[in-house]
Order: structure tokens, then C-alpha cells, then sequence
């Protein structure tokens, strides 16, 4: 793959305007969670649960509504699904803070299902172009990184401005509000994917509902079995992200604001670099299967991390980034450059965001799942060690579903060249190395 300067600065533009716009909203969506809300409960349930869930349920809602919305989306509708979202959030904040508890509950609620959307819009202007992974992984590395960083703001808001727990998520959202905007509008100039893009990795086309029931049927169980893999893994991200600080506070960092965004600065680093080389294999068909290596790779990485903890050969910080480090390999490829190659390598009719926001809708309902469990189910175990139960349990799964979709897909990348007229195959075998 040839980069000249003109790549690079449409690279470096589209990075930055991607990366600012995900970045900016994550600070309308996570500073509450690192807020403890203490003394405070609904109906019996800790207060701070019940806004989390409560979060995710409007989320996950807007998931679902996404799988239409986005799969659907044309270009000219991008920038107006930007700021309203954004806009609709933090009037949610505001009122979050302005009616009392617990009836600002469902405020919370609001600001989940005016959030959910905005991935599949951002990830619309970057997929299906050469650069798509390292943009894409760029794109991702803003979720790594902003988690952290807006819960740092967020402590440093109530800290340094006298500010309560309730006005916090607002008062941090409006600071994020006008590099939010400059940013999307940034991205919304982003030059279309060149007639080489379309070549390489096929054009990306708004979906009716024959072209996504058609694809759901031609590959259902490969679907099937990476949806559930990807439910745990964003029920067990979701919950080292909403319960960092408990986790942190037990392993001994209590009081520690930095260690939030430090601990999450190499994972960044080690997942851009890691998925952004995949740009070099032109290949679709090797680039598909090498993305199986790294799932296997990075699941297996979380268990084997885990043990290494519990025998004390390495210490909690390394423990939290390595589990970082192999929960993100696999959960950022299924946000945006898994589902990137196997639409090039199949030729399928569509876009990517109708795979990502499948995904994305049961991982979050298997998010809400795992956080009502263990309040109600297990609300014995502390959250550390529940954490590291949910470790070894999403390492096996993740191998050997990767395992099983590798196996799959290699037989249907075979069958297809014993059939060319197949209508979702094309001979990817011959694109160049």
C-alpha cells in the first residue's frame, strides 16, 4: 500500500476529526460513573446501579432502533444525527441535575438512547476505504482513552469547581459541547472513499430490508456464535469501565485520579498499533482470518493475565492493563474493521454498520445482564473478585468461538471458489498480496 503525502494528510485529518468527535461524547456519557452516589438507593438497589443500568437500557435500546437507522443512513443525514443526538444528551444531563432523586432516573435513561447512535454515524464516514483500519482503530483508541480521561475531568470538576455529584455529568459535557461540534463538522467533510476505495473494499451502500435479511440468512451462525462472544466481551468491558474506581480502590489506588487515564494510555497504544498494521494486508480474505489470530490471541491473553495475578507474579496495575490490552484486541475489531473485511472478502451488499450495530444491541442487554446478576445474583462477591471470575470465563469462550468462526469461514471461502456464481462471494483469492 502506497502512502504519499496526499494520503497522509487526508490520514491525519480523518483521524483527528474521527477520533475528537467519539472522544467529545464520551464526556456526555461516563463522568457519572466515577461519582459514588453514596447513601442512596431505589427501591433497595444501590443508586449508582440503577443509573448504570438504567444508561444501558436506553443504549441498548438505541442499538436496536440502530440495526434500521444506520444500516439505512445516507450521507447528507450524518452531521443533523450528530448534533442532535449530542444536543439531546446533555438536556438530559441538565435535567438529570435539575430534578431530584430518584425521579431523575429516567434522565439517565434519555441520555443512553440519544448516545447509542453516534458510533455507527462516525464509523459511516471511515468505513469501506484502504485506510478503514487504521482509521478505524484510531477511532477506537478514542473510547480507550476518553473513558478514562472524562472520569479524571469528572473528579477534577467536583474537586476544583465545588461542584455536587448530580450537576457533574452536566458541567462536564458542556466543557466537551463546542469541540464536539467543531469536530463532527470537521468530519463531515471528510472526502467520500475514492474509486480505489471501492475497488479494494467494496462500495458502501444504504440497506433495505431484503439486503439485511439476506445477509442474515447467508450467514447466520458465524453471526450468531461472534454476537455471543461479543455480548461477553462488552458486558465484561462495561463492567471494568463503569466499575474501574471500585476495582482500583481494591487493588490498592484508592484516591488515585491519574490511574485512570494512565493504565489506559498503552492499551491505546498496543491496540492502534496491533490492528492498525492489518492495513498493510491488501488481501481481504487474509486479512478476515488474521483478525481470528488476534481474537484467539488477545482472549486467551486475559486468562492467562488473570492467573499470573492471583500468583502474584505480576502486580494489579499490569494485571488491569493486560486484561485491558486483551478485552480491547477483541472488542475494538468487532466495532469496526471485523465486519469491515468480511463485507470486502464476501462482497456483500451493504455496510458495516448494520453488523456492528447487531453486535452491539445484545452486547449491551448482555451488559445489563451481567450487571443485574451480580447485584442480585451474586451481591456477595466484591467487585474485584467477581471481575477476575468474569476473566477466566471470557477467555475460554472468546478462544473457542474464534476458533469455530475461523473454521467456518475458511470452508466457506472454499466452497465459494468451487462456486463462483455464489452470490456473495467474489474471487478475493486473486486480489494482490
Amino acid at each position: 500500500m502506497s502512502i504519499d503525502s496526499k494520503n497522509i494528510r487526508f490520514l491525519a485529518y480523518g483521524a483527528l476529526a474521527s477520533f475528537g468527535t467519539y472522544f467529545c461524547m464520551y464526556a456526555f456519557r461516563k463522568p457519572f460513573t466515577v461519582a459514588t452516589y453514596e447513601n442512596l438507593d431505589f427501591i433497595g438497589v444501590d443508586y449508582k446501579i440503577v443509573l448504570i443500568i438504567t444508561q444501558v437500557i436506553g443504549y441498548m435500546l438505541s442499538k436496536f432502533i440502530g440495526i434500521k437507522l444506520i444500516s439505512e443512513l445516507k450521507p447528507e443525514n450524518r452531521l443533523k444525527y450528530l448534533l442532535a443526538m449530542i444536543a439531546f444528551a446533555e438536556l438530559s444531563l441538565i435535567l438529570f441535575a435539575w430534578i431530584p432523586s430518584p425521579y431523575n432516573i429516567f434522565f439517565m435513561f434519555l441520555n443512553g438512547l440519544s448516545l447509542g447512535m453516534i458510533w455507527g454515524v462516525v464509523f459511516s464516514y471511515v468505513e469501506g476505504r484502504k485506510f478503514t483500519e487504521i482509521l478505524g482503530v484510531i477511532l477506537c483508541a478514542s473510547f480507550i482513552v476518553s473513558s478514562g480521561v472524562v472520569k479524571s475531568a469528572g473528579l477534577l470538576v467536583m474537586t476544583y469547581f465545588n461542584v455536587t455529584e448530580f450537576w457533574m455529568p452536566a458541567v462536564t459535557g458542556a466543557f466537551f459541547l463546542v469541540p464536539f461540534i467543531g469536530f463532527s463538522m470537521m468530519l463531515d467533510r471528510t472526502p467520500p472513499p475514492t474509486e480505489e476505495d471501492k475497488i479494494l473494499r467494496e462500495e458502501r451502500l444504504p440497506m433495505s430490508q431484503k439486503d439485511r435479511k439476506k445477509v442474515l440468512v447467508n450467514f447466520f451462525f458465524p453471526i450468531l456464535i461472534l454476537v455471543f462472544f461479543y455480548v461477553c466481551l462488552t458486558a465484561m468491558r462495561d463492567f471494568r469501565d463503569n466499575f474501574s474506581r471500585e476495582i482500583w480502590d481494591a487493588v490498592g489506588y484508592e484516591g488515585d485520579v491519574a490511574i485512570y487515564t494512565l493504565s489506559e494510555i498503552p492499551i491505546a497504544v498496543v491496540v492502534l498499533i496491533s490492528i492498525g498494521m492489518f492495513a498493510f494486508i491488501k488481501n481481504n480474505y487474509k486479512a478476515f482470518l488474521s483478525y481470528h489470530y488476534l481474537l484467539i490471541f488477545g482472549a486467551l491473553s486475559i486468562g492467562v493475565s488473570t492467573l499470573l495475578f492471583q500468583n502474584s507474579l505480576i502486580g494489579p496495575a499490569l494485571w488491569m492493563i493486560l486484561v485491558g490490552m486483551g478485552l480491547y484486541i477483541c472488542y475494538v475489531p468487532f466495532n469496526c474493521v471485523f465486519f469491515d473485511r468480511m463485507i470486502a472478502t464476501f462482497r456483500i451488499k451493504g455496510n458495516a454498520g448494520y453488523l456492528i450495530y447487531i453486535a452491539d444491541a445484545f452486547g449491551y442487554l448482555g451488559s445489563m445482564a451481567v450487571l443485574l446478576y451480580k447485584n442480585f445474583g451474586q451481591n456477595t462477591i466484591s467487585w474485584l473478585q467477581f471481575f477476575i471470575y468474569g476473566t477466566y470465563i471470557i477467555s475460554g469462550i472468546g478462544a473457542v468461538i474464534s476458533m469455530v468462526s475461523l473454521w467456518y469461514f475458511i470452508r466457506k471461502h472454499k466452497k465459494a471458489q468451487q462456486v463462483p456464481e455464489n452470490n456473495y462471494i467474489s474471487q478475493t483469492y486473486e486480489q494482490p498480496v
